[in-house]
């Protein structure tokens, strides 16, 4: 279990954030592959938030991933995807969760989170969820990386 990130963020306001919720196949990993360096970063997180996965185990190697990340993630099952997935962030608590995704189905999860970053990746990435977004990474290893340094975020998003 995490702690919380705090951050100001001059004209929009006070954030808290406690979970990082995450896609998987396409944001953290390529085709059932962890990508190098997520594992590291997701460790160096722990302290800072409590980390949740959703998955619908598109490539059948979430076991894999999760032991590689000490980590059990949530399968979502097949249909209504985007809805299951924006469901359980508001089941935490929008207020209090930042999402990380790049699929049509992680829109609405974006879009429910209190900060919602989209990632660019080797499988492309939704319109739809890139418009859903407050903030726009590079990669994941970006991604993270602003959670470790939320000024970063401070600095991308202050009006």
């Amino acid at each position: 279990m995490g702690g919380m990130i705090k951050f100001n963020i001059p004209g929009i306001g006070e954030y808290q954030i406690e979970y990082l919720a995450m896609d998987v196949n396409g944001t953290l990993a390529l085709d059932g592959q962890l990508l190098d360096g997520v594992a590291e970063r997701i460790a160096a997180l722990r302290p800072s938030l409590t980390i949740h996965l959703l998955t619908a185990d598109t490539h059948g190697k979430q076991a894999v991933i999760d032991r590689q990340l000490e980590l059990n993630a949530t399968r979502i099952a097949p249909g209504n995807e985007a809805l299951q997935k924006a469901e359980f962030i508001r089941k935490l608590g929008c207020e209090k969760v930042a999402a990380i995704g790049q699929g049509a189905n992680d829109a609405d999860m974006l879009a429910a989170a209190r900060l919602g970053v989209c990632v660019m990746s080797a499988e492309g990435v939704a319109k739809q969820t890139l418009l859903a977004a407050d903030l726009i990474a590079p990669d994941i290893l970006s991604a993270l990386e602003l959670f470790l340094n939320p000024l970063r975020i401070v600095a991308s998003l202050r009006k």
